[in-house]
């Protein structure tokens, strides 16, 4: 909500305190300063200063919880059987400027190939060499922390829009651990703001009919008009 713009110093240093002339160095003189009044916190949306102890409001509640997944049956069938599809949505809704395939191949290639790996590496348990299944394993789980902090950044970028608290816990931490959950949640706070948004009361206004002139209404607007004048009076004035 809130930015910090540094605006250069317009002021100089003229000379140097508790000091002889002598020790001043060539240059040393007519440096900018920083001044701390310079520094302006703006707001993104009006631009207007903001105060320092200025914070973003972020205490709205989540119009549904977080394990109410079967109140929208489409949703929850997407975040069940195709998770990526259901993340790259609400990322373009999140980011208009960004497509949804780009985000669901991520979401595909790193979460439900990272877990199709994961299976075929317990199904060859055996076959593998012990270390190198360890190994696997710990990329693996290295690997689904760090998606979970890039879904959390997006589960973030959702609660600054909306001013959203942490429910019910840190947004990488949510996704982290009910990942699928956390995405159906997301789908449907934004259906629901969509929706509060598309109800709103518009009011139509019609532009006037169009008016049109022909060759007959000038005729008889210039007849009108000599007529008119034929009827004035001539007043003359005489000196006394």
């Amino acid at each position: 909500m809130a930015e910090e713009v540094s605006h250069p110093s317009r002021y100089v240093k003229l000379t140097k305190d508790q000091a002889p002339m002598e020790d001043i160095k060539p240059g040393e003189l007519n440096q900018p300063i920083d001044v701390p009044q310079l520094h302006v916190r703006k707001c993104n949306e009006c631009g207007q200063p903001l105060p320092e102890s200025y914070q973003a409001p972020a205490d709205e509640p989540w119009t549904t919880g977080i394990f109410d997944c079967a109140e929208d049956a489409e949703s929850c069938k997407m975040g069940l059987f195709c998770p990526c599809v259901l993340f790259g949505r609400n990322v373009e809704q999140i980011r208009e400027d960004t497509p949804w395939n780009g985000p669901c191949i991520c979401h595909a290639i790193f979460v439900e190939g990272g877990l199709a790996f994961a299976a075929a590496t317990a199904a060859l348990h055996g076959i593998i060499d012990p270390r190198t299944t360890f190994l696997i394993c710990e990329g693996l789980f290295f690997g689904w922390w760090m998606c979970g902090i890039y879904t959390g950044l997006m589960r973030q970028s959702l609660q600054k829009k909306y001013h959203l608290k942490n429910s019910p816990c840190d947004p990488c931490l949510v996704h982290c651990c009910m990942h699928w959950c956390a995405l159906c949640q997301e789908h449907r706070e934004m259906k629901a703001r969509l929706s509060d948004d598309a109800i709103m009361p518009m009011t139509v206004v019609n532009p006037p009919p169009v008016q049109e002139m022909n060759a007959a209404g000038d005729n008889q607007g210039s007849a009108s008009t000599s007529a008119n004048g034929g009827e004035q009076v001539h007043v003359e004035m005489q000196a006394l």
